[in-house]
């Protein structure tokens, strides 16, 4: 089976983009749990077991999504680079040729160990000390991201602001855009309880995440600037190459999902106190799937933006 250069192509941009979404979701799951549920529960102890059921779900079905997909990454990025067919690359030592001399490969080897630690710490998490490995482990299995990517060919000093950077970006996309799908969740559980209890964990829980949504907003902005100067450069290449026109393109989607999330937080969180907060409720959840569609939509783009050669890699 071999498979033509642009459908190759296709293949890694599909696959990528569905890695990086499912990691995001993963990492997302864990953050929102610490940061938003946990915080939240003391006043509504019978939210506790509906919403820890179903960040569980959303962390493990996530996780084995970005295995698999991350397994699919290796392997197509094998066929490119070897230029074997798909059954050639898994039988005549492409895949342990890329592992063995290749960044991309090694660091793929690393997040594969990182994903089974996360695993087991998911299935040990009764124990506390475990739990906390939980979230360390996902961070580390997100952020090693950062070295397959244009950041991990930067040389030099500025290479290591590129991969901090490229961290901190990755790390304040899955908590905003991953827990967005637990944000929507919530507020879909208060709807059908409509209960006093529910009512002021969807409130707390609002509150939270638009606190935490303003930081990782804010780190997006922030690292998304650093790394597109250290890539672009100028507003000629910005404008004038490929990796540039689809980073625009980017940053265009992003800011709708900004805008979307300014709605929330300005006018739909306070409402959730008043009379009309049914109506809110309903509201929020509805602009949350918009932004977290539009959040897919990055990924998407972000799938296409590594296989493009920004001029700081001819």
């Amino acid at each position: 089976m071999s498979w033509s250069e642009a459908g190759l192509g296709d293949g890694l941009i599909a696959v990528r983009a569905v890695h990086f979404a499912a990691t995001a979701n993963t990492l997302g799951a864990l953050i929102f749990r610490s940061l938003i549920a946990e915080p939240a529960f003391g006043a509504t102890p019978e939210a506790v077991p509906v919403l820890a059921a179903q960040i569980r779900k959303l962390a493990w079905t996530s996780l084995v999504i970005a295995v698999l997909t991350g397994l699919g990454w290796l392997l197509l990025e094998t066929m490119q680079i070897t230029g074997l067919s798909l059954w050639d690359a898994l039988t005549q030592e492409g895949l342990s040729t890329v592992v063995e001399v290749t960044q991309f490969g090694q660091v793929t080897v690393i997040r594969l160990a990182l994903a089974v630690l996360l695993a087991i710490s998911l299935a040990g998490e009764r124990v506390w000390p475990v739990r906390r490995l939980t979230l360390v482990s996902a961070l580390a299995f997100t952020g090693a991201i950062a070295w397959t990517g244009h950041a991990g060919s930067t040389a030099g000093d500025l290479g290591s602001l590129h991969l901090v950077s490229d961290v901190l970006h990755l790390w304040a996309a899955s908590a905003w855009i991953g827990g967005l799908v637990l944000l929507m969740s919530l507020l879909n559980s208060s709807a059908r309880h409509q209960s006093a209890a529910w009512r002021k964990l969807e409130q707390n829980a609002v509150s939270r995440f638009s606190l935490l949504g303003i930081v990782a907003v804010s780190t997006l902005v922030l690292s998304g600037a650093i790394n597109a100067w250290i890539i672009v450069r100028s507003w000629q290449v910005l404008l004038a190459t490929a990796y540039g026109q689809l980073l625009l393109v980017k940053i265009a989607v992003v800011a709708l999902m900004v805008a979307f999330a300014c709605v929330n937080r300005l006018w739909l969180t306070p409402q959730l106190a008043a009379t009309a907060a049914a109506d809110a409720s309903l509201q929020l959840a509805r602009n949350s799937g918009i932004e977290f569609a539009l959040g897919l939509a990055v990924f998407a783009i972000v799938g296409a933006l590594g296989l493009q050669h920004p001029m700081i890699h001819p």
